[in-house]
C-alpha cells in the first residue's frame, strides 16, 4: 500500500495569509467577539461532562468528567466521578481517583453511599467491578468479583442488593486453547452471552439469575418497588444485525416468602426490537421503547432492521397487557423512558429538529407534551420528591456542563464550569437555517459563521455530512466533532451542517424519505443548501469543500461522482460500493432496509446505481480517504476500492488507515492526526495553501508513524451506521 500523505509545511500565499492574521475585535453578526482563535489542541483538551445523577434528596449531583491523560509513552482517555451541590453554593469536587478511570456513578437509595464501575489493580487484564464508597468520602471497597467486566448495574429499592450484568467467561479449555493460539472461531456461531447476577451489599454473596444461550442481556435491570422482581432487556443473539430484542421479567426466589426458585419470563410480544424497560414507582406499569415489526424473519430466523421512530409502550403488570401509546400527534423518537416521582408521567429526551428536548407522556390524559424549548439536553435524573431534575447541556458557544431544573424545565441553574479555558476563545456564531430543496421541501441545518463575520463578504465553506443516515446535527457545541468546526471558523471558514431527508429529529416521514433513494433527494437537499449559502453571499462558490464520516463518508464519495463544484473532499469510513458492502459488513440489515431487500435480480440495479464506484470515472475532486484499520461496520475494502479507482485514473487521492481503530477513531494521536490531516488536505486544494501555524511537532511525528503502518484485521463496534 502506498505511503500516506505526510503532513507538510507550505509557505502561505496571499489569500491564505489574510486568513492567518491575528484576530482583532470585529463585528460578529451584530456582536463583538474577542479572544484567541481555537486550535486543534483546544479541541482535544476539552473535558467531556456526562452522566449527571441526582441524589435521592435532591441536594447533590454526581457526574463524570472524561479527559486525556499522559500514561508512559501514550495518551489515555480517563473518566473520573465528580460531585456538586444542587444549590450551586459550593464548588464541584472530584470523588474518585482510579488509575484506569471510573464510570456509571449511582447513589444508593438512601443516599448514604455512592457506587461506580472501575478497573483497579495491577496487570492489563483487570476486570471492571462495582465499587462502593461512603457519600461523604473515604476509600471505596470492591463489591463484586465477576470473572468478566461488569457492564451495567442497578440498586434494589431497599439498598440491600445490586443487580448487575456481565458476560459469561470462557471455559478453562477455551482459555488454554487461546494461549496456545488454537483459537479458531466459527463466524456468527461462537457466541458469548451476557447475564444478570445479584450481589448482596452486606455479605458480597453473588447469585446468578439468568443463564444459557436463549438470550444475551443488554442495558440496565430495573427493579420493582417492592424489590422482589426486576425487568431487563435482552437480545436473542449477540449479533448486531439481529434486531430481535425482548423484555424479560425476573422474580427473585426467596424461600422465606414461599418463593423457592427464581423465574424469568418474556413479557414482550413484538418480533422486532424492544429495549430500555423501566418500572413505575407505584409498581403497576413497566415502560419501554419498541420498534414494531410486522414482517416475518429472514431465512436464518433473525429480524432485519427497520427505519422508523421508536414507540413508547406500557405494560400493565397485573393484567399483562401491552399498550402502544404512540400518537400521530407526536412524531419523534420516544427515547429512553424515565418515570416521574408520582408515577403518572413518563419523561424522555428526544431530538426535535435542531435540538434535543425534554418530553413527557401523561398516562391520565394520554397526551405528549414538549417540556423544553431550543435546548440541547442529554439525559435526565429526577430526585425522589420529583422537584429537581439533573442533566447535562451544551450550547453552540459552550461545552457540556451540569444543570438542574424544576419539572417545568423553565428554570435552569448551571452547577459546573469544567472548561473555563474556553472563555479565552473567539468563537464563530452558529445559526439554524432553512432552505427549500429542489422539490420544494423545507430542509434545515446549522451554519457556523467565521469569527469576525462580515455580511456581504464571501467565505470558503466546508460542508460536513452527518452519519446515520438516521442522525442529525443539533445546534450544540461546535468546537469538537469530526472537523473541530470552531478551529475552521477561527481561520476564516464558514462551516455548513445540513440535515437532509433521511435525518432523524424531523418526523418519521422525513426519516423514511431516503429509503430506496440514497444519493437522490438527500444529495439534492445538501446541494440546494449550498446554493442557498452562495445566494446569501456567504459561501464562496469557488472555495467549497465536502467531508463526512460513515454515511457522511458515503455522501461525500457520492458527491464527488455527481458534481465538480467542490475543490477538496474527505471520505471518512465511507461506504463506496453497496453490493460489496452488503456482503462484508456486520449489519447488512441496514442496507436491506434502505435498498428494498437483499441484493438480487430486482434490487441489485439500485445497489449498483447508488454506489460511488459505479460513477467513479466522473471524479475530478482531490479526495482524502481516512479509515479505521479494524472497522467491521464499514470494512476496509470500501476505502481500498475507492482509492484504487481514483489512483488508477490519475486523480489526486490519499488513503490513511488508523491501526487498531474500528468504525470510530478513539486514540489521542489518531484523533489529532485526523483533525490536522483533514484541514491540511482541504486548505491545500481549496485555497492552495496550508496554514503552518496549525501543525505541531507531535502531529508531524504521528503522521510519519502512521504512514509506515499497514491495516490490521477486522473487529469492532456498534449496530447502526454513524
Amino acid at each position: 500500500m502506498r505511503k500516506t500523505l505526510m503532513t507538510a509545511v507550505f509557505v502561505l500565499a496571499a489569500a491564505g495569509a489574510a486568513l492567518a492574521q491575528p484576530f482583532d475585535s470585529a463585528a460578529n453578526n451584530g456582536g463583538v467577539a474577542q479572544g484567541r482563535r481555537a486550535t486543534f489542541d483546544d479541541v482535544l483538551n476539552v473535558k467531556a461532562v456526562g452522566g449527571a445523577t441526582i441524589s435521592p434528596d435532591g441536594k447533590q449531583v454526581l457526574y463524570t468528567v472524561r479527559q486525556w491523560e499522559a500514561e508512559k509513552d501514550r495518551m489515555e482517555s480517563r473518566t473520573r466521578i465528580w460531585k456538586v451541590a444542587a444549590d450551586g453554593n459550593s464548588p464541584a469536587r472530584q470523588v474518585t481517583f482510579g488509575e484506569k478511570g471510573d464510570s456509571q456513578p449511582q447513589w444508593s437509595p438512601d443516599g448514604s453511599q455512592i457506587s461506580f464501575i472501575s478497573s483497579r489493580g495491577a496487570g492489563e487484564d483487570v476486570k471492571a467491578q462495582i465499587y462502593v464508597m461512603h457519600a461523604d468520602g473515604g476509600e471505596a471497597w470492591k463489591l463484586t468479583d465477576a470473572k468478566e467486566n461488569v457492564s451495567s448495574y442497578s440498586w434494589s429499592p431497599d439498598g440491600s442488593r445490586i443487580a448487575y450484568v456481565s458476560t459469561d467467561p470462557r471455559s478453562a479449555e477455551e482459555d488454554a486453547n487461546a494461549k496456545k493460539r488454537d483459537d479458531e472461531r466459527v463466524f456468527e456461531g461462537d457466541f458469548r452471552f451476557a447475564h444478570v447476577w445479584v450481589v448482596d451489599v452486606a455479605t458480597k454473596n453473588q447469585t446468578r439469575i439468568t443463564e444459557g444461550g436463549n438470550y444475551t442481556v443488554g442495558g440496565t435491570p430495573s427493579w420493582s418497588p417492592d424489590g422482589k422482581r426486576f425487568v431487563f432487556g435482552a437480545g436473542v443473539t449477540p449479533m448486531l444485525r439481529d434486531n430481535r430484542r425482548d423484555i424479560y421479567l425476573a422474580t427473585i426466589g426467596n424461600p422465606k416468602e414461599g418463593v423457592a426458585t427464581t423465574t424469568v419470563d418474556k413479557i414482550s410480544a413484538n418480533f422486532g426490537s424492544d429495549t430500555s424497560p423501566k418500572w413505575s414507582p407505584d409498581g403497576k406499569s413497566i415502560a419501554w421503547t419498541s420498534e414494531p415489526y410486522a414482517g416475518g424473519p429472514i431465512p436464518d430466523g433473525t429480524a432485519p432492521g427497520v427505519v422508523l421512530q421508536s414507540r413508547l409502550v406500557l405494560y400493565d403488570v397485573s393484567s399483562k397487557a401491552i399498550k402502544d401509546v404512540s400518537s400521530t400527534s407526536f412524531d419523534t423518537d420516544a427515547g429512553g423512558p424515565v418515570w416521574t416521582a408520582e408515577g403518572n408521567r413518563v419523561m424522555f429526551v428526544a431530538g426535535k429538529r435542531a435540538y434535543n428536548e425534554a418530553f413527557a407522556y401523561d398516562l391520565t390524559s394520554g397526551r405528549y407534551t414538549q417540556l423544553s424549548s431550543k435546548r440541547t439536553l442529554q439525559g435526565m435524573s429526577i430526585s425522589k420528591d420529583g422537584r429537581t431534575i439533573a442533566l447535562t447541556m451544551d450550547a453552540p458557544d459552550a461545552a457540556s456542563e451540569v444543570y438542574v431544573t424544576d419539572p417545568s424545565f423553565a428554570n435552569f441553574r448551571k452547577l459546573t464550569t469544567t472548561n473555563p479555558q474556553l472563555a479565552e476563545l473567539a468563537l464563530g456564531q452558529a445559526e439554524v437555517i432553512t432552505w427549500k430543496s429542489s422539490d420544494g421541501v423545507e430542509i434545515e441545518g446549522m451554519l457556523l459563521k467565521p469569527v469576525g463575520f462580515q455580511a456581504g463578504r464571501k467565505y470558503p465553506t466546508l460542508v460536513v455530512a452527518h452519519g446515520g443516515p438516521a442522525g442529525a446535527f443539533i445546534n450544540g457545541n461546535r468546537l469538537s466533532g469530526l472537523e473541530g468546526g470552531q478551529v475552521w471558523a477561527g481561520k476564516g471558514w464558514a462551516v455548513f451542517y445540513p440535515n437532509p431527508r433521511g435525518s432523524s429529529n424531523y418526523g418519521e416521514k422525513t426519516l423514511k424519505a431516503n429509503i430506496n433513494d440514497w444519493g437522490g433527494g438527500d444529495f439534492k437537499d445538501i446541494m440546494t443548501g449550498v446554493d442557498a449559502l452562495v445566494a446569501r453571499g456567504i459561501a464562496d462558490p469557488d472555495k467549497l469543500a465536502h467531508i463526512g464520516w460513515s454515511y457522511g463518508g458515503y455522501m461525500t464519495a457520492w458527491v464527488i461522482t455527481q458534481t465538480n463544484r467542490f475543490k477538496a473532499a474527505m471520505v471518512g469510513a465511507g461506504l463506496t460500493n453497496m453490493w460489496s458492502m452488503y456482503g462484508t459488513n456486520d449489519i447488512p440489515s441496514v442496507l436491506i432496509a434502505y435498498f428494498g431487500g437483499i441484493p438480487n435480480k430486482e434490487t441489485l440495479p439500485l445497489y449498483l446505481d447508488r454506489s460511488a464506484m459505479s460513477h467513479v470515472d466522473k471524479v475530478t475532486t482531490p479526495t482524502l480517504i481516512l479509515h479505521g484499520a479494524n472497522d467491521e461496520r464499514v470494512p476496509i475494502g470500501q476505502p481500498m476500492e475507492l482509492y484504487r479507482a481514483l489512483k488508477d485514473r490519475g486523480k489526486p487521492t490519499e488513503l490513511v488507515f488508523y491501526p487498531r481503530e474500528g468504525h470510530g477513531i478513539s486514540e489521542y494521536y489518531h484523533q489529532k492526526d485526523r483533525l490536522q490531516r483533514i484541514y491540511d488536505w482541504v486548505t491545500k486544494y481549496t485555497l492552495g495553501t496550508t496554514d503552518k501555524t496549525t501543525i505541531s511537532q507531535e502531529t508531524r511525528k504521528s503522521g510519519e508513524a502512521l504512514s509506515k503502518r499497514a491495516p490490521a484485521g477486522n473487529v469492532s463496534s456498534k449496530r447502526i451506521l454513524k
